[in-house]
């Protein structure tokens, strides 16, 4: 049994945990020149030097809004420490340690994008397409399984706003956001109030002259936030220099932050595969996890709210049970 494992995150490891376990010949292929998905912070955005988006969308001051105690892995766990909420830098050193515990490097090809999956002529097998990017040389492999395990934090939601595209200041995604520098004496209009959104209005409102959050949260929001942190309900409508709410209010703003969220994407994937994301919902799936029309093909990692390394550890383990 031949095993493809896409991506050398957090779902990646687990699933070449498991599976270097049994007898199995497993090959791990990440794009970026190191482990751990999106917690590697990268100071550029846009494209790499090999011309692909980067990745990433990790900030440099971010923290866990998890505990410690419910990220790590089952039979792995992050170590006792007298902080609970911990920084980027410290899961990715966890992350690390992980894959030398469990000698999984042996098996992870660096610097190798996947560009094409699709099920082999007879449909028992997969073919994969990988470039080489260190010597942009192309492989095809063919393999028995395949776990897609490339996350689901890198491609931009944005919303459709009435008259958007007449805005003359700067709209930025989350996705894009490294530091907080860029909004300095800036009046900035934060889209969203989800984890990223809360996160990043409060962290920001210590450079800009002036954060507006907007969302259309019903419940009252507990955190204390600095006098220049206003609260409005959603965007009816943007002009060439201001932004009209729900509301009727009016304000002049200087940069649309959209904290709205990803989709979840899977470039590589031929329609042949079978998958589908329709309204950001991945479907045919079992169990949010196996492929219903092709059995050997799983997506690891998939659903929100959850504690995520114990999810794809258990997740890896039914899809090994159920077809390997």
């Amino acid at each position: 049994m031949k095993i493809a494992v896409i991506g050398a995150g957090s779902a990646g490891l687990a699933a070449l945990r498991h599976c270097a376990s049994g007898t199995y010949e497993i090959i791990c292929y990440e794009k970026t020149d190191q482990i751990g998905g999106t917690w590697v912070y990268r100071e550029e955005i846009g494209l790499d030097r090999y011309g692909l988006p980067i990745h990433t969308s990790m900030y440099k001051n971010l923290r866990t809004n998890l505990p410690k105690e419910v990220m790590g892995y089952p039979d792995y766990l992050v170590p006792d420490s007298p902080d609970s909420y911990l920084t980027r830098t410290q899961i990715l050193e966890f992350l690390n340690s992980y894959c030398d515990h469990f000698k999984l490097r042996q098996y992870i090809w660096l610097l190798h994008n996947v560009e094409l999956v699709e099920p082999s002529k007879g449909g028992r097998k997969w073919t994969i397409k990988v470039r080489n990017l260190k010597e942009n040389t192309i492989v095809t492999e063919s393999f028995d399984a395949v776990m897609v395990c490339n996350g689901h934090y890198f491609e931009p939601s944005i919303p459709n706003l009435k008259g958007q595209e007449t805005f003359q200041g700067q709209q930025l995604h989350s996705h894009d956001y490294r530091v907080p520098d860029i909004f300095t004496d800036k009046t900035v209009v934060v889209l969203g109030a989800g984890p990223s959104g809360m996160d990043l209005a409060l962290e920001i409102s210590g450079k800009a002259k002036r954060v507006i959050l907007s969302h259309h949260l019903k419940d009252p929001i507990g955190t204390i936030f600095p006098e220049n942190v206003v609260q409005k309900p959603d965007i009816k409508e943007v002009t060439k220099h201001d932004v009209v709410f729900e509301d009727g209010s009016k304000e002049p703003v200087d940069v649309l932050f959209y904290c709205t969220g990803y989709k979840y994407s899977f470039p590589f994937l031929s329609e042949q595969c079978g998958i589908r994301v329709d309204s950001n919902m991945v479907t045919p799936l079992w169990k949010h996890l196996v492929s219903i029309e092709n059995p050997t093909l799983a997506l690891v990692g998939l659903p929100f709210y959850v504690c995520a390394f114990s999810m794809f550890d258990l997740q890896v383990r039914l899809k090994e049970k159920l077809t390997l």
